[in-house]
């Protein structure tokens, strides 16, 4: 399967090969759920897809590592991954200018920024974003939260735009794939709660947390209770309305995209709100467990999905390629036979 999504793209350098199928497993063991959404993607826009993921994943892995106990990270490892991010940005960067390039994320994620045209400052941000994880431990209100979530999240919406490809000029579609990346991301916080607080942050604003009466010494006393106090699910109930009316500001964003593109955009965001759902549906008890959403669930949403894909393939064999309105990459129209 890897292969011929790479014939499909037109990958045909060795190294370039592997540094892809490098990135898809990543993308196949760490993102599940987007994982599922990107098999709807025509074949020869997976690739692009996996690196994007991969080189996002392994920055993030980075920034996660810890030393020894979950819940206390040394100084020294928070110098050691501060230098890991800045090996990174420089092999990119030469990547990005020509060079080879070292690691195979950054090797994967060149090729797909040449390939697709995708803006560098969009990298530049991330990182950016990455590196104060190092050191910032909490947000003081929402408007604090979004300027890191421009460089965390929505800039990831932004690189893919270029590889979905739209019915309209792409920067009318790219406010929409910004904030999806961002509902995204919340979604995220809302499921980790507990799990970011092992690693001393706390993305839920601390303006909105007050506001319930809750600060980091009650979330601390939750997590090692066990215990579910209502203060903060009164919080994360606030925390969830900030992140379902994400949700609605990018759904218009949905039809703008190349129709071969869409089921997988429309999956993903299915199963992504899906998890709101399913932190509710268990009680609110993200400090101590990770809510999922259910496989019959995910299975139904990937099976519409699919039908989905059909349609829009066939209805694509039906016109001609070059419909005019479309800017989904060229390249990719004429590789992505099924």
């Amino acid at each position: 399967m890897t292969a011929r999504e790479l014939d499909a793209a037109g990958i045909t350098d060795p190294r370039l090969r592997d540094a892809y199928t490098h990135c898809r497993r990543l993308n196949a063991r760490h993102g599940r759920t987007y994982f599922l959404a990107t098999r709807l993607l025509p074949p020869g826009r997976r690739p692009a897809v996996h690196a994007l993921y991969g080189f996002a994943r392994h920055a993030d892995d980075i920034v996660d590592v810890c030393d020894g106990d979950l819940r206390r990270l040394a100084d020294d490892g928070t110098q050691r991954r501060a230098a890991a991010l800045d090996r990174l940005a420089d092999d990119l960067a030469h990547g990005l200018a020509g060079g080879t390039g070292a690691a195979p994320v950054t090797v994967a994620l060149a090729d797909t920024s040449r390939r697709y045209g995708i803006e560098h400052r969009h990298f530049t941000d991330f990182l950016g974003s990455m590196r104060s994880d190092l050191t910032v431990t909490e947000y003081a209100d929402y408007g604090a939260l979004r300027a890191y979530m421009h460089g965390s999240a929505a800039v990831i919406g932004l690189q893919m735009v270029p590889v979905l490809g739209t019915v309209v000029p792409r920067e009318e579609a790219a406010p929409y794939a910004a904030e999806l990346g961002v509902a995204f991301q919340l979604t995220n916080f809302l499921r980790d709660v507990g799990e970011d607080l092992d690693r001393g942050r706390i993305y839920v604003p601390q303006d909105l947390l007050a506001a319930h009466g809750v600060d980091r010494d009650l979330l601390r006393h939750c997590r090692d209770t066990g215990r579910t106090d209502p203060r903060v699910v009164a919080a994360l109930r606030a925390f969830e309305a900030l992140t379902r009316a994400a949700y609605d500001r990018a759904a218009p964003g949905v039809p703008l995209l190349d129709p071969v593109t869409r089921p997988c955009i429309r999956t993903a965001f299915v199963l992504y709100r899906g998890i709101l759902d399913a932190v509710a549906g268990d009680g609110w008890a993200v400090l101590h467990r990770r809510a999922v959403v259910p496989r019959r669930r995910r299975v139904l949403t990937a099976a519409d999905g699919l039908l989905r894909v059909a349609a829009a393939r066939l209805a694509t064999r039906r016109r001609s390629p070059d419909t005019p309105g479309t800017t989904a990459p060229s390249s990719a129209r004429t590789k992505e036979a099924m």
